[in-house]
């Protein structure tokens, strides 16, 4: 396989190919991608605006896990892990206010806003019982932008030490003074393995001709910005030449006025940005979105775009708002269209991808640091059914010679 070395990043080199096809169907393969880059990786959950007083909360579903962010008493955000410590039974969901404790709906151990065990119904029956030892279990919690973040398993840079300078890109835009957009769906299941959402995502190079509205209302930066942590944004900057579709018409029109209060450049430009492993920004100078890519099965995923806006009733705000939720969504049908095409094609009998673009650069980037998690991703043909983890583990330890990678093969 071919590899290029990063102009931009002298250190870092680069394959030219994509991951092999069978990657992108692979039962086995999801498992381990869950546990070894998916539960270490920061997951967006709310806004902090949506968690503002003492027992509000709001909750995450990943694949195995289901998160809970909740606002304590002394006013500090806690996430912890949605499971009750009786029998492990599910304690709230969706999002909204707790009025005097976390209650299991199953025996109704109760438990306060900080995670303290509060209360054990027939607590005489569990002689020794150690109240102050079974909590809920806390996780890692980081706020950023206003946007509250969490982490399952713990460890490696925050939120901040991986976007670095890049940060100053978001700022001018005041994301933390965002709320949520009322009456918005904000989860939609498509067919496709997560990481073929996460291409197309990080993928450029598909815009001009994916997005047909998208290209009549922006000129798009097809090449990006990325660093060392794979934190990576483009710019988009509105045309100065006129749509003939309405909606995008009447949005390049009102965009430069809409918002005096922000930078002019800002009025007129949005940001696409990206978080490893699978968290988007969509930022606009009217609302801003999170495009967040969730495992649900290895030819299924979850895409949650939960949409925040200005808290703005002025009738130019409502209508910037009312005409980018429009073009969203048309370039959301396109995204899903074009990537359950792509899931369909990579079944294809001895299918191989092509070279990626120079346009593709985050997608190599993040196919890098998915063949560093999990190396087994370097096979070009899939291995034997039951073999998959105990053969990444060994190519991990570096001990897996190749003619025993040979014989964990499928015979063709």
């Amino acid at each position: 396989m071919n590899s290029f070395i990063d102009i931009r990043h002298p250190e870092r080199i680069y394959e030219t190919e994509p991951l092999p096809a069978w990657t992108y169907l692979n039962a086995e393969l999801l498992e381990l991608e869950y546990e070894r880059v998916i539960l270490p990786s920061w997951q967006f959950v709310c806004h902090q605006n949506q968690v503002r007083e003492a027992g509000d909360f709001a909750t995450l579903d990943l694949w195995r896990d289901s998160i809970i962010v909740m606002r304590g008493k002394d006013g500090v955000l806690r996430a912890f892990q949605n499971a009750c410590r009786h029998r492990g039974a599910r304690l709230l969901d969706g999002d909204g206010t707790c009025k005097h404790r976390i209650t299991c709906p199953y025996h109704a151990w109760s438990y306060q806003f900080d995670g303290k065990l509060a209360a054990v119904p027939s607590e005489k029956t569990f002689p020794g019982l150690d109240k102050s030892q079974l909590g809920l279990k806390e996780l890692e919690l980081e706020i950023f932008c206003g946007l509250v973040f969490v982490r399952i398993a713990g460890g490696g840079p925050s939120i901040r030490e991986q976007w670095g300078e890049l940060a100053q890109e978001l700022a001018p835009y005041r994301i933390e003074e965002m709320v949520p957009a009322v009456g918005v769906q904000i989860s939609e299941e498509w067919a496709c393995n997560w990481k073929v959402a996460l291409d197309n995502y990080l993928d450029n190079y598909h815009v001009p001709f994916g997005h047909p509205g998208l290209n009549r209302l922006m000129d798009n930066e097809l090449a990006c910005t990325i660093n060392r942590h794979g934190i990576s944004f483009s710019k988009s900057a509105i045309r100065a030449r006129e749509s003939h579709v309405w909606s995008e018409r009447m949005y390049q029109r009102l965009a430069p006025r809409a918002f005096a209060n922000l930078p002019e450049d800002v009025r007129t430009t949005w940001l696409f940005g990206f978080m490893p492993v699978n968290i988007g920004f969509d930022v606009f100078p009217d609302s801003m979105d999170i495009f967040q890519i969730l495992p649900k099965g290895a030819t299924r995923c979850v895409i949650r775009t939960p949409l925040f806006v200005r808290p703005d009733v002025r009738r130019e705000a409502r209508a910037m708002q009312f005409l980018a939720n429009r073009i969203n969504a048309q370039i959301g049908h396109e995204d899903k269209a074009l990537c359950e095409r792509v899931q369909a094609g990579l079944s294809s009998y001895q299918y191989q991808a092509g070279p990626l673009s120079e346009y593709e650069m985050p997608v190599k980037d993040m196919h890098a640091r998915l063949r560093a998690a999990c190396p087994i991703v370097t096979l070009k043909e899939r291995p034997m059914d039951g073999t998959l983890c105990r053969l990444n583990q060994q190519m991990i330890e570096g001990a897996q010679p190749a003619s025993s990678v040979s014989a964990m093969m499928p015979v063709a």
